[in-house]
């Protein structure tokens, strides 16, 4: 199974999940990273790498999470491939606790 990426991601953006994956399966969009299921070989090293837990096995993915598993992979095969760690967004901070935040997503 692969890993996805949780909405805590949005307008966040940490790139440190990028550095640890022996696969490259990481996308990037505007204000969130996505994991490529086809991609992704279920190794687990980004989870702890995340410092919002926006990564989870797809297994684990919460009952209110669950349109994230399509929207990882809809949006991995029209985002960019990202391979290397980048800062945050400015704000990510301000942004990291905040809950409810599909409707800030940028496409």
């Amino acid at each position: 199974m692969p890993h996805v990426v949780l909405e805590s991601c949005i307008r966040c953006k940490y790139t440190d999940c990028v550095d640890v994956c022996p696969v490259d399966c990481f996308h990037e969009g505007p204000n969130m990273l996505v994991i490529d299921p086809d991609e992704c070989i279920d190794c687990a090293v980004c989870i702890p790498e995340c410092p919002v837990n926006a990564i989870v096995p797809e297994e684990d993915v919460p009952g209110d999470q669950q349109a994230f598993i399509a929207l990882n992979a809809d949006l991995a095969r029209s985002w960019p491939n990202i391979t290397r760690r980048k800062s945050a967004l400015a704000d990510a901070d301000a942004w990291k606790d905040r809950k409810d935040k599909l409707p800030e997503l940028v496409r």
